[in-house]
């Protein structure tokens, strides 16, 4: 059965993007590259859940963005052959967008929250009993004359993605059976990815290309597609139609991707935390205030990779520069003061 995805309050994307985001995306457990261990698993508890002919448990999918969680959530709907309902944390802003949202699931259909850590306490507390009980309850009235409605509701999967699942509440975290936690990929998986997209775009790829690409792709899927389809245009018009090293490298030093995967905000938070900040500690709302960009996406979406990489660190007093930050970005390294620290 299709997967027919509804979205409910997601900002809207131009549809031709949307089309073709969605034509990228893996269709099924097979078409899925990486993450072997966790693929594995959740097919087996989906084939299980089918079997039965109930709705499988609720699952916690976490990780840095771009790593496949959404996509995840449509091969779940395709191998179980329900409907999936996609929504975000920060558009279910009250209990009656939730309720319209539960009312609507038909049996064993997938809910997918992506962001869930960001959902309001209201609508938290009223998902508890749904996900428990797959019940709703109603408030009618006000003060002592107020009274409790409950709503029956159809056997459900809730699939929440989350970035932070630090910053999710124990009793909604406890509250899913199956978590699992996506991490970071090869070069050689995000180079597979690449060129099984690539083919989906009746793009000729050249193997040094693809790895190439890959290898600044940051270690996501995300990024290796974007990447791909920006190389793609400069292909078409500066190039043969072939994806060569050669349009890669173009494609990427017109985007300000360096040879280590950072782009430009990259090197201008490692430049910050070095030049501005004497190369740390330093709170994570300086640096923010510094490279004009918000915290919260400097924790979700650069810190990561560079924490990873080696370019910074993350201390009690604040983040500190590393020593391949000063290296990469051509800084002669202070001596005493971060040799201390670390």
């Amino acid at each position: 059965m299709p997967v027919k995805p509804v979205r409910d309050v997601s900002p809207k994307a131009l549809e031709g993007e949307e089309k073709l985001e969605q034509s990228l995306r893996p269709a099924t457990f097979e078409d899925y590259v990486g993450q072997a261990k966790i693929v594995e698993n959740v097919r087996v508890y989906a084939a299980a859940a089918k079997r039965r002919g109930e709705a499988l448990d609720h699952v916690l999918l976490s990780g840095p963005p771009g790593l496949g969680k959404t996509s995840l959530a449509y091969i779940l709907a395709h191998e179980l052959g329900v409907t999936l309902h996609v929504t975000s944390g920060p558009a279910l802003v009250k209990k009656g967008d939730l309720a319209g949202l539960l009312t609507a699931l038909a049996p064993r259909d997938i809910l997918f929250i992506d962001e869930i850590h960001r959902l309001s306490p209201a609508v938290e507390e009223a998902l508890y009993p749904a996900m428990e009980d797959f019940r709703f309850d109603v408030v009618l009235g006000a003060g002592l004359g107020a009274q409790t409605m409950e709503m029956k509701l159809e056997r459900f999967t809730l699939v929440g993605a989350t970035t932070r699942t630090g910053l999710l509440a124990s009793p909604l975290r406890d509250r899913f059976p199956i978590q699992e936690r996506l991490e970071y990929y090869g070069a050689a998986e995000l180079r597979e990815i690449a060129v099984r997209a690539a083919r989906k775009l009746a793009l000729p790829v050249e193997p040094d290309g693809a790895e190439e690409l890959a290898r600044r792709a940051r270690g996501t899927p995300r990024i290796a597609i974007r990447l791909l389809q920006r190389a793609r245009d400069f292909a078409q018009v500066e190039g043969d139609g072939r994806l060569s090293r050669e349009i890669v490298e173009r494609t990427l030093s017109r985007l300000e991707v360096d040879s280590r995967g950072l782009d430009a905000m990259d090197r201008r938070i490692l430049a910050s935390v070095i030049d501005t900040f004497g190369g740390g500690p330093v709170g994570i709302d300086a640096v923010a205030a510094a490279v004009g960009e918000e915290g919260d996406t400097i924790e979700d979406v650069y810190e990561p990779f560079l924490v990873r990489e080696g370019f910074l660190a993350r201390t009690p007093r604040g983040r500190v520069a590393l020593p391949a930050a000063f290296t990469h970005l051509g800084r002669e390294r202070p001596r005493g003061k971060q040799e201390g620290l670390l």
